[in-house]
């Protein structure tokens, strides 16, 4: 029953993006600096939205990693999952894939370590989120199952016999 589900791959991949995440911002704005008067409007408005909530999401995506695997709390742990399946990890492939973008050898490379960690979160998170519902809902159906042991309810069945057994035993031959 005190069997732990969290993941220590998942952990270890959360702590090290922890220290990683600040070096990628700070690369990232540094060679956004030194390109900007290179690129179009439209491309300086995307990239300077795609800062701003990159790094919004991915401060709340760790807090929830760390939240939902150490307390094994699925809702934490499934936000986790989706804001880096369905935001971060988009934003990074765009930012990986995009040519439009200028992208420089340095800015590749902390975008592919990203990209890998994120890939890496995903899968175990999927994994680990998986266990915890399968063990919530065995902890659920056992629950379930000694509270009608200690209250049983009689079934409907059951009811019926017993009341037809009384008007019948009532009649004679």
């Amino acid at each position: 029953d005190n069997e732990i589900i969290s993941s220590l791959p998942l952990q270890m991949s959360l702590y090290f993006n922890v220290y990683f995440f600040p070096f990628w911002w700070l690369t990232t704005v540094v060679i956004l600096y030194l390109k900007y008067p290179d690129l179009s409007d439209y491309y300086k408005f995307i990239l300077v939205t795609i800062m701003i909530l990159a790094s919004l999401i991915e401060v709340i995506r760790l807090y929830l990693g760390y939240m939902g695997n150490l307390q094994e709390k699925v809702p934490e742990l499934a936000g986790f999952w989706l804001l880096s399946l369905l935001l971060q990890l988009p934003i990074i492939l765009f930012l990986l894939f995009n040519e439009g973008l200028k992208i420089q050898p340095l800015e590749r490379a902390v975008h592919i370590v990203f990209a890998f960690f994120l890939a890496f979160q995903v899968i175990t998170a999927f994994v680990t989120l998986r266990r915890m519902v399968n063990k919530l809902a065995t902890h659920f159906h056992l629950k379930e199952f000694h509270r009608l042991e200690e209250h049983p309810v009689p079934s409907f069945y059951n009811l019926g016999r017993e009341e037809r057994a009384v008007p019948m035993a009532g009649r004679g031959p």
